[in-house]
């Protein structure tokens, strides 16, 4: 069977299942397709303040589907190509505008965890595995999907990561960087929705901003004019009226998006 993905919403939460059922979650092509379609989807849709990419049936991805390489990448011709397309899906979750938050049970490895760095945030249970073992296989991590890596841990970690090819623990993968938090297995349910909440619950213009400045932080280009003036367009908004009225007023803001 081909991998699926499904698109779960709850509000203003989106789920991105991946599942790719006896192969725990690896990507094939398929999958990488209707991931390319659920992205353009979501990224489009202004209602949606904070998208989780998760695995389903307690794994989220060990990589890519072994089956597919004689077929699919059996020449440097046919990697590239291949590569390409990961590579475009991969850029559409790094640069979406929304929020995204990647929930690790199990093995994230190879791609998979290339896939979750691409979230901007990522929480795992104690039980998840990591690594990127691909000169096991005789291959090399792509720069675009490397980038990825050395931009979450450096030159040091990612060096590590590359050489030795080993699968570590999550433990491990917290003080590299490679995860925001770990959580107790078990208790990844609550933990992710309950960060997507926190998201959700903050002005969603406020936090696409922040997601593009942060971004931007990364470039040591000067500011321009025009984007230092972007820095202050959230006070024209009825976001920023509704958020220090009801912090006047002491309640909960209710955000509108506008």
């Amino acid at each position: 069977m081909a991998g699926t993905v499904t698109v779960e919403r709850d509000g203003v939460v989106a789920t991105v299942l991946l599942s790719n059922p006896g192969r725990l979650n690896a990507f094939d092509k398929p999958q990488w397709l209707a991931l390319r379609d659920a992205m353009t989807e979501l990224s489009a849709d202004g209602a949606v303040r904070i998208i989780v990419l998760r695995g389903a049936g307690g794994a989220f991805s060990p990589g890519a589907d072994i089956s597919e390489f004689e077929s699919e990448r059996g020449s440097p011709e046919q990697a590239m190509a291949y590569g390409e397309l990961m590579d475009a899906v991969m850029f559409q979750i790094r640069d979406c505008p929304t929020p995204t938050l990647a929930a690790i049970d199990g093995p994230c490895t190879g791609i998979g965890l290339a896939v979750a760095l691409a979230c901007d945030l990522r929480v795992c249970t104690e039980s998840s595995r990591f690594g990127v073992p691909v000169s096991r296989l005789g291959i090399s991590m792509a720069l675009p999907e490397l980038k990825l890596l050395f931009d979450v841990v450096g030159r040091p970690f990612a060096l590590e990561i590359l050489l030795e090819g080993r699968v570590f623990a999550a433990g491990l993968a917290r003080e590299m960087r490679l995860v925001n938090r770990v959580v107790a297995d078990g208790e990844l349910d609550a933990e992710v929705a309950a960060t997507a909440r926190r998201i959700a619950d903050g002005a969603p213009l406020a936090a696409r901003w922040h997601k593009a400045f942060v971004g931007r932080a990364a470039d040591p280009a000067p500011l321009t004019d025009a984007e230092l003036a972007e820095c202050y367009k959230c006070f024209g908004t009825e976001d920023y009226r509704e958020g220090y009225r009801a912090f006047l007023e002491k309640r909960k803001p209710v955000f509108g998006g506008r």
